[in-house]
């Protein structure tokens, strides 16, 4: 009787069904806790990319900086040509030649009437036209000749104080006579003559220029008749230390100058 109720039982048992649902819940949250662990190692672990700002350690600065010069859109198509100008012309562009009609190699001509062709005539001479005779003259001008004088004159260098008994040395060395009154007027103290003495009274003096612009012989040529006027004027020339060297293509190796002097 016992071994039946045992029997019983175990039939019981075997078809009595097990509880699932704390065991799944187990096994979700274990899975879950699993999961977690692992998302939260790479996170920290810098395996996995984010958009925060900084980090754990203590905030910084950021360096920012401002462009104004955006760039525009240009108005006209980019060009890749190496010879394009950032400043293209505003002339308009030639007119591109007409390309001809290629002909259909292919294409089976139409019979029928052809024009003819058109005749050229030679055209028509006049019998016995006299013949121009050639020109051999050779051609250099379509002007005539100027009928300005061709003869030149030699200009004598400007009136002045200074003057020289040498030719024509005086027109051909103008400078140098400009220098040689130049060198008088800063050497002739005028404040040394009798202030009584009339104006425009002239005392005239000779001297000779060496090769080297020195002075040499100063005499009185023509007195004006106040002796203080007259002193003064040769003292000027001998004051002078050099009116530079005469000029090389002068032949001679002295110029005898005639010079006054005016109150």
């Amino acid at each position: 009787m016992s071994t039946l109720l045992e029997g019983d039982e175990q039939l019981e048992r075997e078809l009595t069904p097990e509880p699932i649902a704390a065991p799944a819940v187990g096994s979700l949250l274990f899975h879950g806790l699993l999961f977690g662990s692992i998302v939260l190692y790479g996170f920290l672990g810098g395996f996995f990319h984010h958009n925060s700002w900084g980090s754990a350690a203590a905030g910084g600065a950021i360096q920012v900086t401002l462009s104004t010069a955006l760039p525009l859109p240009s108005d006209q198509p980019p060009n890749d040509n190496v010879l394009a100008t950032e400043t293209p012309s505003q002339a308009a562009a030639e007119p591109t030649p007409k390309a001809k009609q290629a002909e259909d190699e292919k294409a089976i001509a139409i019979l029928g009437k052809q024009k003819k062709k058109e005749k050229q005539t030679a055209p028509k001479t006049q019998l016995h036209q006299p013949q121009p005779k050639p020109d051999n003259r050779a051609r250099f001008g379509e002007q005539a000749g100027s009928s300005i004088a061709r003869a030149t004159q030699t200009q004598s260098a400007a009136p002045g104080p200074v003057s020289v008994n040498s030719g024509d040395f005086g027109s051909r060395f103008g400078y140098y006579i400009s220098n040689i009154q130049r060198k008088m007027d800063a050497n002739w103290y005028k404040q040394l003559v009798d202030p009584r003495t009339p104006k425009g009274t002239r005392a005239y003096i000779l001297f000779t220029i060496h090769r080297d612009g020195s002075v040499g012989d100063v005499k009185l040529d023509r007195s004006s008749g106040v002796p203080s006027l007259d002193r003064s004027c040769q003292q000027a020339a001998q004051r002078v230390d050099t009116f530079g060297s005469l000029p090389a293509q002068y032949g001679p190796s002295t110029v005898l100058t005639s010079y006054y002097c005016e109150y």
